[in-house]
């Protein structure tokens, strides 16, 4: 479907939602890189980057409603991502864990009762 011919308020939702999903990918791509240890570079692209493809995923399915075709794709590559993405971090939290690897972040104190 040509843009020009999708309603003014859909070309708005559209294009925000691609803004929002962009800039949610790009945090989620700088805190992969800048953050120092293994532990907060998981953290940042599998609560960033997820949050960023469902942005991204939802301008599609906008899209697809405006243009007035089937959009069962969108769907199920969105419950996918969100079913798969903490999974796949937790087991990887957990393969660190059991290789001991260090974190940089302080300990919590101890409860002195």
């Amino acid at each position: 479907m040509n843009p020009e011919t999708l309603h003014p308020l859909a070309q708005a939702i559209v294009a925000a939602l691609l803004v929002l999903g962009g800039l949610f990918c790009l945090v989620g791509a700088i805190g992969l890189v800048r953050l120092p240890d293994f532990y907060t570079r998981l953290h940042a692209p599998t609560k960033a980057s997820t949050l960023g493809v469902g942005g991204l995923l939802l301008a599609s399915l906008v899209w697809q409603a405006a243009a007035g075709t089937g959009f069962p794709r969108e769907l199920l590559i969105t419950l996918f991502l969100f079913v798969t993405a903490p999974i796949s971090a937790n087991l990887m939290a957990m393969a660190a864990l059991h290789r001991r690897a260090r974190s940089i972040a302080p300990e919590p104190p101890l409860d002195r009762r």
